[in-house]
């Protein structure tokens, strides 16, 4: 199956610690995670990189909502939902089922991901794909720091103050 033509299907996680969220999924999982105030650039990004048909249905999102609800109410360390890999370019895929496997309250380098993928001198790479990562949250971009040990970049919510509150949250070691 050609997942970038199939169905995918919105719907929200609202009053969580960090906002109200819209989540998205194909028959194959999770494809996409948005903060509320983006959700021009989710459906942008559905209708035109996935070249997907949208639907809202609360009830197919029910089960990845209540997951990333107990997340974000620190019950919930491990997501057991799928994820959609098929909608994300190869090296965004590699680079980022790389992050995936950061355990809860660790962190990484970029470099470090840049090493993994046999890549050492593209850890500026390693950040685009994660600057453009559509699954934020559940795919922990937040336990990427830089080289000195410091927080760079984050993208979603607040920005930097809400990767601290996750990574603080987690019980990770932050400089």
């Amino acid at each position: 199956m050609d997942p970038s033509s199939g169905k995918i299907f919105l719907g929200e996680l609202n009053h969580t610690p960090l906002g109200d969220l819209r989540l998205a999924v194909s028959d194959l999982g999770l494809v996409a995670i948005e903060w509320a105030d983006s959700q021009p650039e989710l459906i942008a990004y559905l209708l035109h990189r996935l070249k997907a048909t949208v639907e809202e249905n609360q009830k197919r999102i029910h089960p990845y909502a209540k997951e990333l609800g107990e997340y974000l109410k620190g019950k919930r360390r491990e997501f057991t939902f799928a994820i959609d890999w098929y909608t994300l370019r190869p090296f965004q895929r590699k680079t980022l089922k790389l992050v995936c496997e950061i355990p809860y309250g660790e962190t990484r380098t970029y470099a470090d991901i840049a090493e993994q993928i046999g890549r050492p001198r593209a850890y500026r790479a390693v950040g685009r794909a994660n600057a453009a990562n559509p699954m934020p949250l559940v795919i922990p971009c937040h336990r990427l720091i830089g080289r000195d040990g410091k927080l760079h970049g984050y993208g979603g919510g607040e920005g930097l103050p809400t990767k601290e509150w996750l990574l603080k949250m987690e019980g990770a070691v932050i400089a």
